[in-house]
């Protein structure tokens, strides 16, 4: 949904009265007050899923170069209009919409662009404006919502069945009868004498304006000598009112997915408007949006509680041993660290809250205890103060249990990025937070919010800990929980780096880079060019080498890397060629150039893994993404052998899972031929197309393998006919026949993947095998675009949340086996269902036997777990 921000405010200022609309500052508010009331509505009725609204940047635009009189008629703005645009973008900030503007260009434009965008991603696309210039962007993939004369609370929808019948011509034409009548709203004069039905006549009679311009000499009458005399008029008009379509824009259609409602920032700027009901409203959409949204009173929840100073010796130990005793499921804590190691703690029970100050002469020995002790610990964002800790010698012992990740299991979807949003969202309270601008002149005025903190994670944490489901409540406290703190281990160890191999082969991926737009200038003649330029590129396709068209775009021709790869295939030529090369080197030289800079001064690369990065509960890899280097192509190959063993670590040892979310599918499924194929150690992927073509197993070639591979994985993720077909570059027909056959011979194959989208949509949401949940409310969205992501990622939810909750339980038990044993070697790396250790020399035997006892007894399922072992002195050659 696409909507003109300064024409619906217009109309929202229009329709409602000023007065009724001031804010105790003296700011007018209507224009502010109906938009967000139309949005609220819209918001409820067309339930979009992508949302963003476009404002003009200022009264000129390249139309004015070209014609200066334009919109020159309109009246001077009414003060009471003035700075009401200003707020409205920062109210929209807060509710999680996305706007644009963008200097010479109108809002109009910007709403073309991203419409037809949307339609070229397959996205239905509702336009909401109040500009007749807007209709030109009707069909079928695009709606047009019209404001009536009573404002924006009535919203007229235009599709081009209503165009038709409003104006006797298709959207497309519109443009053509609005140059011939002219609009007085842009002072564009029209044709004496020519109104809408004689236009729609002439459009209907010549086809289009161009062809009525070339006849002009066949129109009759007085009508046709003031077209003939002013025909002019209408050229300019027509140059003038089409929208453009190719707009530079910061964000594409995919980028305006609606973000989190900001409800701090929402409390902030509906109470300076001093929009009360506007504000439950919102609010109100937030619970329903992104999850446990309390509205309650904002008072001062620190009144009563009792903040104890800075606690030691015996004070301190009274203090913890009744917080402890009267708080069994763990008390609150912030650790604040500096140069020297830790400096302060907060730690608080429900009811009170003391600061440990780390200072000479403080006897703090009961908090040492404490804090290394099996007794858990609740945090927000706990992860990196635990690699504080680690890094300054302050172990931090037992279970931590992360509010933040106990949101996130919540609502996936709609995690606090920040404590104050935590305690908004579940608590309904303001974090009482230091002014910045102030210094403070007693210490107690800045060190009391350590202290206060904690309480407040303390409490936060209970109350999203109380909003989980019973089944899901075992995945906070017996794998998310414990994994932080290992996790904090391995991103603290990390692991080494062969420098001098990656800055080699970042320098043969740079010569690579030009050797490669060398090939591809010299296929076409030499002339050079921006080769990152779709609109060049088509140039140099489509016109100089005037090769087959691609999917047609509105802007063109498709460009991108699927669309070059089959024109490639149909039609090869050495340009296609070095740029799909180009293309790969310039992304390998890019990766390796990340890996080089996150080098640290240890020699070695420490990632950071993102516990609530991914919905279905596999953990993400950022600073540097780790998860993203190919593992099959020579180049990303060579990559690997820069990650390597060092000091008195003389080896890596790989170790993954084999076909796991197959063998979750079996499991799931209780496909009793699938099942028993796992169970007798076959070969799968044969055995499954020995079925499928109706050979024996050791008749199935290597190109009937890859297809029922393709094909199994593909069921996992929705895959369809038309999909697969292009995956293997067969037939759809083939594909769909491929389908067919694996059903047949695998039907709980099939009803499993009917009946679990059934299902999720019913309960609204998925599960996986361990309790994790992902709601889905899109899979009842009246949007086709969202509805049908939604299912595909409600087939795969179940299946890839098992796989990660499997690899999360086996790192658990990995870690504890690794205590246990005494062994020295290490757990390095996660990445997707392989884990990567450092072995100290001699303890490769017992890793092994440790690891794959962990792994293959991380889930008890209806197949074994396959566990494939390796080893190296780097990354590569630990592989298998």
């Amino acid at each position: 949904m696409v909507i003109d921000g300064h024409s619906l405010a217009f109309r929202a200022f229009y329709a409602l009265p000023v007065d009724s609309f001031v804010n105790s500052e003296g700011q007018h508010t209507n224009a502010i007050h109906g938009f967000i009331s139309m949005l609220l509505s819209l918001m409820r009725d067309e339930n979009p899923s992508h949302v963003a609204v476009a404002f003009d940047a200022g009264s000129q635009s390249f139309r004015n170069e070209e014609y200066p009189e334009y919109k020159g008629g309109r009246e001077e703005t009414p003060p009471e209009f003035r700075g009401q645009i200003e707020l409205l973008q920062e109210s929209l900030d807060a509710m999680g919409i996305t706007w644009m503007q963008k200097d010479n260009f109108e809002a109009d434009d910007i709403l073309a662009t991203l419409a037809s965008q949307g339609e070229d991603q397959g996205f239905d696309v509702v336009v909401v404006s109040g500009d007749r210039d807007a209709i030109q962007l009707v069909n079928e993939e695009t709606t047009l919502l019209y404001p009536s004369v009573q404002g924006v609370s009535k919203l007229t929808r235009y599709t081009p069945e209503t165009v038709f019948e409003k104006y006797g011509v298709a959207p497309s034409q519109y443009p053509e009868l609005a140059a011939m009548v002219g609009e007085k709203a842009d002072n564009l004069p029209g044709i004496p004498k020519v109104g809408p039905k004689t236009a729609a006549k002439w459009i209907a009679q010549f086809g289009s304006l161009e062809e009525i311009l070339a006849n002009d000499d066949k129109l009759t009458g007085k009508v046709g000598e003031s077209f003939r005399e002013h025909r002019e008029n209408a050229i300019r008009n027509r140059r003038l009112n089409r929208l453009l379509e190719d707009v530079e824009l910061p964000k594409r259609p995919e980028d305006l997915v609606i973000r989190p409602i900001d409800v701090d920032a929402v409390r902030e700027v509906f109470t300076r408007l001093q929009f009360r009901t506007l504000q439950d409203r919102v609010l109100k959409l937030a619970t329903e949006r992104d999850g446990a949204i309390v509205t309650a009173d904002t008072t001062s929840a620190l009144d009563g509680l009792g903040i104890k100073g800075a606690l030691d010796g015996d004070g301190l130990a009274d203090w913890l041993g009744a917080a402890v005793s009267a708080t069994a499921d763990g008390l609150g804590l912030v650790l604040v660290f500096g140069e020297g190691g830790l400096v302060e703690a907060g730690v608080a029970s429900r009811t009170e809250a003391a600061r440990v100050v780390v200072q000479e002469g403080a006897d703090l020995a009961a908090f040492w205890e404490w804090l290394e002790s099996d007794a858990p610990k609740v945090m927000f964002e706990a992860k990196p103060q635990l690699k504080r800790g680690i890094l300054a010698g302050v172990r931090v012992g037992g279970t931590v249990f992360d509010a933040k990740i106990a949101a996130f299991l919540v609502n996936p979807t709609g995690v606090p990025k920040r404590l104050s949003e935590l305690v908004q969202q579940y608590l309904g309270e303001t974090l009482p937070e230091a002014d910045p601008n102030q210094l403070a002149t007693l210490e107690e005025e800045t060190t009391d919010f350590l202290a206060s903190d904690a309480w407040f994670v303390k409490r936060a944490a209970d109350a999203a800990i109380g909003r989980l489901p019973e089944a899901t409540k075992p995945v906070f406290a017996d794998i998310e929980s414990p994994l932080t703190s290992v996790l904090a281990g391995m991103e603290t160890t990390g692991i080494a780096m062969d420098r001098e191999l990656l800055e080699t082969l970042a320098k043969e991926q740079g010569e690579h880079v030009t050797e490669y737009e060398n090939e591809a200038f010299d296929a076409v003649g030499g002339e050079r060019f921006n080769l990152a330029s779709p609109k060049q590129l088509q140039t140099v396709l489509f016109e100089q080498l005037e090769m087959p068209k691609t999917r047609r775009t509105k802007t063109g021709y498709s460009t991108d890397a699927q669309s070059l790869e089959e024109l490639e295939l149909k039609n090869p030529h050495p340009f296609l060629g070095a740029l799909r090369r180009h293309r790969d080197a310039s992304k390998l030289k890019q990766m390796m150039e990340s890996l080089l800079k996150a080098i640290g001064e240890d020699g070695r690369i420490h990632t950071t893994y993102l516990q609530t990065g991914a919905a279905t509960g596999r953990l993400a890899s950022t600073d540097p993404n780790l998860q993203n280097i190919p593992i099959r192509s020579p180049e990303g190959q060579r990559i690997r052998e820069a990650f390597v063993a060092d000091g008195e670590y003389v080896e890596l040892l790989t170790a993954d899972y084999s076909q796991i979310e197959m063998r979750i599918m079996a499991h799931l499924s209780g496909d009793e031929s699938l099942i028993d194929a796992f169970n007798r150690g076959e070969d799968t992927h044969r055995f499954v197309g020995s079925r499928v073509f109706g050979v024996e197993p050791g008749e199935v070639s290597a190109e009937m393998r890859t297809k029922v591979k393709a094909m199994s994985y593909g069921l996992v993720y929705g895959l369809s006919a038309f999909g697969l077909s292009k995956q293997l570059g067969i037939p759809q027909s083939e594909a769909k026949e491929l389908m067919t056959g694996y059903f047949e011979r695998f039907g709980r194959v099939r009803d499993y993947l009917r009946e679990s989208v059934a299902k999720a949509r019913e309960d609204g949401y998925t599960e996986t095998i361990f309790g994790r949940r992902r709601p889905f409310p899109d899979l009842n969205s009246n949007n086709r675009v969202a509805r049908q992501n939604a299912e595909r990622a409600a087939l795969n939810a179940p299946i890839q949340g098992s796989a990660a909750d499997i690899i999360k339980l086996a790192m658990l038990d990995v870690a504890e086996r690794l205590r246990q044993e005494g062994l020295r070697s290490r757990m390095l790396l996660q990445v997707h269902d392989e884990l990567v250790f450092e072995v100290v020399d001699g303890e490769f035997d017992a890793l092994e036997g440790l690891v794959r006892t962990a792994m293959a007894g991380a889930a008890d399922l209806s197949v074994p777990l396959d566990v494939s072992v390796g080893r190296g002195k780097n990354w590569q050659t630990a592989g298998h």
